[in-house]
C-alpha cells in the first residue's frame, strides 16, 4: 500500500480521531501536544483480493483489543497514558506490497508491526525489519506475529524483533495427533496443503507425526496447491475420494479451505477432516450435516471452552460485532495486544528495543487463559484445544459458528507444558 503521503497522513489523522473518541479525556485539541499522541500499532495484511475476508476478521480482533486498553485508560507511560490506535495498510496478498506497507507504516510514524495471515510474507517482513533496525536504529520497529506458523520463523529464522503469538504448525499438528491417535477406523489418510513455506512444513510434520504415533496409517496421497489461485477444488476432490482415504489432513486456510471441503462434499468424500482453521470462515457452513463429527479443528481457544469467564468474552465480542459474518474471534490476538501494553507500560518508553527487551518475559492472562512469551526463541507458550464440530445444541455446543447453526465441541484439551515444544533458534540480541 503507497499512497502518496498527503492520503497516508489523511487516513493516519482519521485513525487518531477515531483512537481518541474511544479514550476517556482525549479531545481534538489534546492529540496536538506529545504526551497524548497515541500509540501506533500498523496492521499489515490482506485487505483485498481473494483472502480480504480473513484480514479484515484479524482487524476486528485487534480493534477490539485497543478498545479495551483504551477503555481502561491507555497504556500508563511518564507524562500520561496514551491509546493505542490500529492503522491499516493492505499488502493485497503479495510480499512486494506487504514490504511497501512496512516503509509507509514506518515513514507514518508506527513502531509495532503485527501481521500474520502468510508465512511467506511474515519470513520476509522479518528479513527486512532485522535489516532496517539495524540501519536506522531511531526508529526501530517490533514485529507481532498473530497467525505465520511455519516453524522455521522461531527456529532457524529466530530474531529479536519477532514475537509469535500463535502455535506453529509443528505444535498444533501434535494437539491434532492426540484425536488422531485414537481414530481407530483411520488407515489411510490424505495430505494436502497450500503449496508455500507454511502449507509445506504442515505436510512435513504430518508425515513425521503419523509415522511416530500412527505407524499403521498410511499416507495414500500428498498435494500441494498454488496458494488463493485454486477456484475449483473438485479434481482434487475427486482424487481425494478415489484414494480411499478416511481422513484428510490439512493446513489451508480461508477460501482455500472453505472451497476443500465444499467439494469434497459434494464428491461425497464421508470421511475425517484433521484441520488447523476448520472452524470458521465458512467451512462450517460448506460443509453442513456431512461435517458433523467429521471435521475436527485445533486452536488455542474455541468458543464453546466451558467455562464462565470464556462464555462471557465472546458474549463480549459478539456484542461489539453482531453480524454474523464478522463471528471470528480468536483469544491469541487479544493476549498479543495485552502483551504489547504491558510491555511498553513496564519499559516505560515506545522506544522498539525497550519495548521488546521487556516482551521477551511477558505473561499475560484473559477471560481465564493465560500465555507467556519464551525468551529463547519468542514464541508464546499457551495451552490448545481441539474441537470437533457438531449441532449447535448438542451437548457442549452452546454457540455455533456465523451464524451455519454449527459448533465445535472441545474434545481435548493441552496445557501449555504439554505443547511446548524444543527450538533451534540461536537468537541475535542487540547490544
Amino acid at each position: 500500500m503507497s499512497f502518496p503521503l498527503s492520503r497516508r497522513q489523511g487516513l493516519r489523522a482519521s485513525a487518531l480521531v477515531l483512537a481518541c473518541a474511544a479514550f476517556p479525556g482525549c479531545s481534538a485539541a489534546s492529540l496536538a501536544g506529545p504526551q497524548a499522541a497515541p500509540i501506533q500499532v500498523a496492521l499489515i495484511e490482506s485487505l483485498s483480493g481473494p483472502f480480504a475476508n480473513t484480514g479484515e476478521a484479524v482487524f476486528r480482533n485487534v480493534l477490539w483489543a485497543t478498545e479495551r486498553v483504551n477503555a481502561r485508560g491507555g497504556v500508563p507511560l511518564p507524562g500520561g497514558a496514551r491509546p493505542l490506535v490500529v492503522t491499516r495498510y493492505d499488502s493485497k496478498g503479495q510480499n512486494e506490497e506487504a514490504l511497501s506497507a512496512l516503509r509507509a507504516a514506518i515513514d507514518d510514524g508506527a513502531r509495532f508491526v503485527l501481521q500474520g495471515n502468510s508465512s511467506a510474507t511474515a519470513a520476509v517482513l522479518i528479513d527486512a525489519i532485522g535489516k532496517h533496525n539495524d540501519r536506522d536504529p531511531a526508529r526501530r520497529v517490533v514485529f507481532l506475529n498473530y497467525s505465520a506458523v511455519d516453524p522455521i520463523l522461531t527456529n532457524e529464522k529466530c530474531s529479536f524483533w519477532h514475537f509469535r503469538f500463535d502455535a506453529h504448525a509443528d505444535m498444533r499438528m501434535a494437539a491434532l495427533m492426540e484425536v488422531i491417535r485414537e481414530d481407530k477406523a483411520l488407515k489411510g489418510a490424505y495430505l494436502i496443503g497450500q503449496d508455500y513455506s507454511f502449507g509445506q512444513a504442515v505436510l512435513r510434520e504430518a508425515k513425521k507425526q503419523l509415522a511416530a504415533q500412527r505407524p499403521d496409517v498410511a499416507v495414500v496421497g500428498e498435494e500441494l496447491h498454488p496458494v488463493g489461485r485454486v477456484k475449483d477444488f473438485a479434481p482434487y476432490a475427486v482424487k481425494i475420494k478415489a484414494s480411499g482415504a478416511q481422513a484428510v489432513i490439512t493446513g489451508n486456510w480461508g477460501n482455500d479451505l472453505t472451497l476443500l471441503v465444499k467439494a469434497a462434499r459434494e464428491v461425497g468424500f464421508d470421511g475425517m477432516f484433521y484441520t488447523f482453521y476448520g472452524n470458521a470462515l465458512g467451512a462450517p457452513a460448506a460443509l453442513g450435516d456431512a461435517g458433523v463429527g467429521k471435521v475436527v479443528a485445533v486452536a488455542d481457544w474455541l468458543p464453546n471452552v466451558p467455562t464462565p469467564q470464556s462464555e462471557a468474552f465472546y458474549r463480549a465480542f459478539r456484542e461489539r460485532f453482531p453480524r454474523a459474518a464478522d463471528d471470528y474471534v480468536h483469544m491469541r490476538m487479544q493476549l498479543m495486544v495485552e502483551a504489547l501494553a504491558q510491555s511498553i507500560e513496564r519499559a516505560g518508553t515506545v522506544d522498539a528495543l525497550a519495548v521488546a527487551r521487556q516482551m521477551e518475559t511477558a505473561q499475560v492472562q484473559l477471560a481465564g487463559q493465560s500465555g507467556r512469551m519464551r525468551v529463547a526463541d519468542h514464541q508464546f507458550q499457551q495451552g490448545l484445544v481441539v474441537g470437533v464440530m457438531d449441532k449447535q445444541g448438542a451437548p457442549g455446543v452452546q454457540f455455533d459458528v456465523e451464524g451455519s447453526g454449527y459448533g465445535f465441541r472441545v474434545v481435548r484439551r493441552i496445557g501449555a507444558e504439554q505443547a511446548e515444544q524444543p527450538h533451534s533458534c540461536r537468537m541475535q540480541r542487540p547490544a
